[in-house]
């Protein structure tokens, strides 16, 4: 049991969380990314250096991630491929994907994806609130406390 993250998109807030996190539980924490990162000191916190390129990082994760591992990611299409592997996916945000609302949420992305690359503004993704950053925590300790729970 392992945590994946993909970490060139990952806000710094939520980083600290889980490095907390992984330092109270001793859960492995793996942080995905293609740019150096600060990590702190520990044996159990670990960071990949992947080459540059679109998805790198993001196939690294699913190549590495087991079943029942945690993967923090927002990207949706990660998301979908971890679940097929029996993974959790927790969005920076406190959302856990499951297998029954990824399907709507990847065709959602698409469709929206495709209105960009049609040149209609569509925005960007919220900036990271108080109240997402204690969605993502109490989400987080759930997940953990139910993981070491069914590991012991």
């Amino acid at each position: 049991m392992q945590i994946w993250v993909d970490a060139d998109s990952c806000p710094v807030v939520i980083k600290n969380i889980l490095f907390k996190a992984a330092r109270r539980t001793g859960i492995v924490l793996n942080l995905v990314a293609n740019q150096p990162l600060r990590i702190p000191k520990a044996d159990n916190i670990r960071f990949l250096l992947v080459p540059a390129g679109a998805d790198v990082a993001d196939q690294k994760i699913v190549e590495q991630a087991e079943p029942n591992d945690l993967v923090i990611t927002a990207d949706i299409p990660l998301a979908a491929e971890v679940i097929k592997k029996g993974c959790q996916a927790l969005n920076p945000n406190g959302e856990l994907f499951s297998p029954d609302t990824i399907g709507a949420r990847l065709s959602m992305r698409n469709f929206m994806e495709s209105l960009r690359s049609g040149g209609i503004k569509t925005g960007g993704p919220e900036a990271m609130s108080q109240s997402s950053r204690k969605a993502f925590a109490d989400e987080l300790d759930r997940i953990l406390t139910r993981m070491l729970k069914d590991n012991k």
